[in-house]
């Protein structure tokens, strides 16, 4: 089963055995894995080893721990393209997922001077808020809080957010989508975030805030979105 005489640590030999037995469905997702007592007679090494190598499987995120209960498979985590401009919908549709939205909140609100600014704003103008749970095939994988300028979308509708936000815009807007900067940020989930996300505190999250432009230059939408780091990966090609 381990190597004792390898020079590859005992616990990395470890990791490498349970990895293979997650990938060949030995333990399914969300499935008991043994105790630390079961795996250290398996491989016939103390606890203490079989511990650090579920440690980094549990930071790598390939297992979770439930206090109490044990520790489990995670759910394979999405990868996120960091490059290219495209929404929530098209990304869940593109991996073969069923995607959903859930609305919790659309109001017309004058913005603070940081919204404002970035979307290029006077004093005077208002902005949509829209707050919205979104889904893949029913399970929550983040939370978006939007902000667009009423004056550039004046007839927005509640019923145009249960889909693809950016299909609305250019489809029937009739506006044609540019680019966008991205800035990402590690944190850990709030309360209420955690309640939308169904996952249990403390977790780790990711932030995203992106400033999205029309193919003129226009600042259309900034948008601050909450994901489960439990559940995805980002991912950046990078050329020289």
């Amino acid at each position: 089963m381990v190597d004792k005489q390898s020079a590859i640590p005992i616990y990395v030999q470890i990791e490498e055995l349970l990895r293979e037995r997650i990938a060949e469905g030995t333990y399914p997702v969300n499935s008991l894995i043994p105790s630390e007592r079961d795996l250290s007679a398996q491989f016939g090494v103390s606890r203490m080893t079989v511990r650090q190598a579920l440690l980094n499987l549990v930071k790598e995120g390939l297992l979770y721990r439930e206090k109490g209960r044990g520790t489990f498979v995670a759910e394979e985590k999405m990868e996120q393209p960091l490059n290219g401009l495209t929404s929530f919908t098209e990304d869940m549709k593109a991996r073969g997922f069923v995607p959903g939205t859930k609305l919790i909140g659309f109001s017309i609100v004058q913005p603070d001077a940081q919204i404002a600014a970035k979307l290029g704003l006077d004093g005077e103008a208002s902005v949509y808020k829209i707050i919205r749970i979104r889904y893949a095939d029913n399970t929550p994988m983040a939370i978006e809080r939007s902000f667009l300028p009423v004056g550039l979308l004046p007839e927005l509708t509640e019923e145009a957010l249960q889909g693809s936000l950016y299909a609305y815009i250019e489809q029937q807007a009739h506006l044609v989508i540019g680019q966008a900067t991205q800035r990402m940020e590690a944190a850990l989930a709030k309360l209420d975030d955690a309640e939308y996300l169904q996952i249990s505190l403390p977790a780790a999250v990711v932030l995203i805030e992106r400033i999205s432009m029309l193919d003129d230059g226009r600042p259309f939408e900034v948008v601050r979105s909450t994901y489960r780091a439990d559940r995805y990966k980002f991912i950046s090609e990078i050329g020289r």
